[in-house]
This record gives structure tokens, sequence and C-alpha cells, in this order.
């Protein structure tokens, strides 16, 4: 039987062996990644563990959290005669630590969802009673006309089907507005400022915003503003920590 002639070995084009090597290499340290963030995922857990005792303090803190605002509930109301403006404006400057449920809530019904969020509001009894009830989550006053303003042109966002809508074109603000005669910006404003008919649309009109968080921050206590802290009423004086965070 004749020996059978060998094979001509496959030539392959260096490039595509470099490739192959290249891409071998990128699977292993791709590999080898994985390996890494799976090995840390498994160590923060295991770290952020919460032992009992911890457990237990969260819930005791929360639930002085709703004592204190029980207490708070029943203090003397202000009265909305003593009160200089209808207009306030309320800022979040507290996390959600040792908060109660309760508090969340009227947090979010203020639309207060996150820290450092801010909202334009009507002074009512409603509004006091609920301002009272948060006030170490929060610091409120009275805006001027020039804050308002700013607010609007530097942070103002539209609620627009559900979506964030910059107002960059007063055409999103006829659209949506319009059949209340406020066409543009300076109507917006100008609303707002006097809390005019139509207050209560704009501002479902209007994203809550979203501001920055001052330079120095807060003191992180829930120390009222009038006893030498961050929270509760400011009058007037909201609007330094407004030019602060705007």
């Amino acid at each position: 039987m004749a020996d059978e002639e060998p094979k001509p070995l496959t030539y392959i084009p260096e490039v595509i062996l470099k490739k192959r090597k290249s891409n071998e290499e990128w699977a292993i340290r791709r590999r080898q990644q994985l390996e890494e963030r799976n090995l840390r995922g498994k160590q923060n857990k295991a770290f952020n563990l919460k032992t009992a005792e911890q457990y237990i303090q969260e819930h005791r803190n929360r639930e002085l959290d709703l004592i204190q605002m029980k207490h708070r509930a029943k203090r003397r109301k202000p009265s909305l005669a003593t009160l200089d403006s209808k207009l306030l404006f309320v800022i979040r400057i507290q996390g959600k630590n040792d908060m109660h449920p309760k508090t969340r809530k009227i947090l979010h019904f203020l639309r207060l969802r996150r820290i450092f969020d801010g909202v334009l509001v009507k002074a009512n009894e409603g509004i006091l009673e609920m301002l009272q009830k948060v006030e170490p989550y929060i610091a409120y006053g009275y805006p001027n006309l020039k804050n308002v303003k700013e607010l609007i042109y530097k942070k103002g966002y539209a609620k627009i089907e559900g979506q964030k809508v910059p107002l960059t074109d007063n055409n999103i603000i006829e659209q949506a507005l319009g059949k209340h005669g406020i066409m543009c910006i300076e109507d917006l404003v100008h609303e707002i400022a006097n809390v005019g008919p139509h207050f209560k649309e704009i501002i479902s009109f209007l994203w809550p915003f979203a501001l920055n968080k001052p330079e120095g921050g807060f003191q992180g206590k829930k120390k009222l503003y009038k006893e030498g802290g961050d929270a509760g009423n400011r009058e007037d004086k909201i609007n330094e920590l407004i030019s602060k965070m705007n």
C-alpha cells in the first residue's frame, strides 16, 4: 500500500492569530473581573448584614420619630392670619434614617421624595398641619419674587405625561396651561408669586425642584432654625438658603 502523501498545513494569516490571542486574553481578563466583582459583592453583603441589636435600635428610633410627630401635632398650630405670605417654599433637608413610615408618607404627599427636593405650596390649615408634623425634616419660609423667578429659570421642569421635561420652550407652557391664560414663563412666575386662581394647576404642572447641597452642608441634627439648627420655619430667611442651593 503506497504511503499517503502528507496533507499540507492550513495557512492561517498572522492577523487572525493575533486576533484570537487578543480575544482569549480579553476573555481571561473578563472572567477575572467577574470573579473579583462577585467576591466583592459577597464581602459587601457580609459587611452590611445588620445585627439584631441594630434592627432593634432602628425600630426604636422609628417609633420615637412617630411619638415626637404626635407631640408636634398637639402643639398650637400657626394661624393663617399671622403669615406674611400665602406662598411658601419647602425644602427637604433630612434623609430617611430613623424615619417612621407615617413621616415618609407626609413627605411624599408634599412631593418631597428625596433630600434637597424643594416645592412651592399655598399655605392653608392642612399644609401648615403637615409642615408642623414633619418639621425636623424640612426647612421652609416665604420665597421672594427674585428667587421664584430664578428657581423656574434654573431648575424648572414640567411634568408631561409622567416625563420630566425642561422648560426651554414657552410652547410647552402654552399647550399645558394656555386654557388658563398662562402662555409663558413670565405668566407662570406671576401666577405663582401672587398665588393666583390657577396656582394648583401650575404646581401640578411643575416637577419638584432638585436643589444642590449647600456649601458646608447642614448640621445633620433635627434642630429647629429658631433654636440654632436648620429645620422648620425660616420666614424670609429661607431666601438665603434658596440662593445657596439653586
